[in-house]
């Protein structure tokens, strides 16, 4: 008997334990609070109050917004490169305290502007840096204690539930997780599972269908009897939601781990909008012509830069091309700053690797603010590629990738891209098992593709090149 008709939707899931909001929470304080301390720091200065209209204020206002964001501060229980969100923060202020510096002293605004000439801003930015810090401190706490409340209950405990409820624990972010294996033959044992809470089968469905839980999670092809369906329907009815597991993956992590689909789950299931025959498609190659267009105008000065760094480091040609594969798999030459000296490939095609010696002095710089990809915004102008979409891989390495990972070829069904959501969200990979992970979020862009989600990516890819996490 099929569940369907009883699966709720991803969109609609709602935690206790989790506040999908608390972004905006967090931005919203950082405008008010910005507003406060121009305030406090106006009153002690000169006495004076705030006028809320001035266009300066509210100039100083996105720039100091845009700093948090690019030092990743909206995310506040995560750790970047060693450092946590208040050392974060701290670097943010003082970026921006030495660019407002800057730009004030090159605008000459020092002599006739209020908020300049009186040493308002900074001492109200050093105000708001702790206003920053602390209500990020209070966020991370609240969002703790409330996961807290968090009952969780998942049925089935294949190798894919187990692999899931251990994320789900390493993270600690959705309180209490209760398993029922399938059978008492499937249940997991304790001792190469020792956090997994596997209170019993799916024979004692009826005993914990009566307790309350914040949601049902269906992690494995399970084949209900017609009396455990009525269970399932009784909760369902008492307001508790039930979700297939790649519905949660998709939810919480923003992936889609292939080896979890199904074609039935696939042919169902909302989204890819951006597959042929889509108005987004074209409205996409619309918005990729003009914004490579532009970017080809800006970024020449920093291109002829490059091309002559390239030549006075190493020997050989400045731009270096390979065969990728594109939509629907067809090949096409993609061009890239030379990073590696001559011949590096001459034993054959192979990941590059965090400290290869291939890659030369300015090469690893080009990596690391990704700068070596610039000439392919005329792939992008060409129509082989877009701004923004699944990274086109090596038909080399595509053979052995397609043998090994499900449903890998689905990434082709639209075109690469220089930048995209796996370049954003997962670290370079140089494995099968990177390329897995990659593909999970590849999957996850391709169907939920919008316009907003390019435009996050866009700003996402900056973060990261500020952040140098390319390689």
């Amino acid at each position: 008997m099929s569940l369907t008709s009883y699966i709720s939707s991803p969109a609609k899931i709602k935690l206790p334990g989790r506040v999908r909001n608390l972004t905006i929470l967090l931005l919203l304080g950082d405008t008010f609070g910005l507003f406060i301390c121009l305030k406090i720091a106006l009153w002690l200065r000169l006495g004076q109050s705030l006028n809320e209209f001035d266009p300066l204020v509210y100039s100083f206002v996105l720039l100091v917004l845009v700093g948090l964001y690019l030092a990743d501060a909206y995310h506040p229980d995560t750790q970047i490169a060693g450092l946590r969100t208040p050392s974060r923060i701290l670097i943010s202020s003082v970026g921006v305290s030495i660019l407002t510096s800057a730009l004030i002293y090159l605008s000459g605004a020092w002599r006739d502007h209020i908020l300049v000439g009186r040493g308002i801003l900074l001492p109200s930015l050093a105000i708001f840096t702790i206003w920053a810090i602390a209500l990020r401190l209070l966020a991370v706490k609240w969002v703790r204690s409330r996961a807290q409340q968090s009952r969780l209950l998942m049925l089935g405990a294949d190798e894919s539930a187990i692999k899931f409820a251990k994320h789900l624990l390493e993270q600690n972010s959705l309180g209490e997780l209760f398993v029922l294996a399938e059978s008492q033959d499937t249940t997991p044992d304790a001792d190469t599972n020792i956090n997994l809470n596997c209170v019993g089968s799916l024979n004692n469905l009826h005993s914990w269908s009566l307790q309350s839980w914040s949601a049902v999670i269906v992690a494995t092809p399970i084949e209900f009897s017609k009396q455990q369906m009525q269970q399932l329907m009784q909760m369902r009815l008492r307001g508790i939601p039930i979700y297939w597991l790649p519905d949660f993956y998709e939810t919480l992590w923003h992936k889609l781990p292939s080896s979890l689909l199904q074609d039935k789950w696939l042919a169902f299931s909302a989204g890819f909008n951006l597959t042929p025959g889509y108005l987004n498609m074209k409205l996409k190659r619309f918005v990729d012509l003009i914004s490579a267009g532009i970017l080809l105008v800006f970024l020449f000065p920093l291109m002829l830069l490059v091309a002559l760094a390239i030549k006075l480091d190493s020997p050989g040609s400045i731009f270096y091309s390979q065969l990728r594969n594109g939509l629907y798999g067809k090949t096409f030459r993609v061009y890239k700053f030379r990073s590696m000296y001559q011949d590096a490939e001459k034993r054959g095609a192979q990941w590059a690797n965090k400290h290869d010696p291939r890659i030369t002095r300015v090469g690893r710089w080009l990596r690391l603010l990704r700068i070596d990809e610039l000439p392919q915004i005329w792939n992008v102008l060409c129509g082989e590629m877009s701004l923004i979409g699944p990274r086109p891989e090596r038909p080399e390495f595509d053979v052995k990738l397609k043998e090994v990972i499900p449903y890998y070829e689905v990434r082709y069904l639209v075109k690469p891209g220089i930048t995209g959501w796996a370049q954003v969200m997962y670290p370079y990979g140089a494995s099968v098992e990177d390329a897995y992970e990659k593909l999970a979020y590849d999957l996850y862009y391709i169907k939920n593709y919008s316009f907003w989600l390019d435009l996050a990516i866009a700003f996402k890819t900056i973060r990261v090149v500020l952040l140098g996490k390319g390689r």
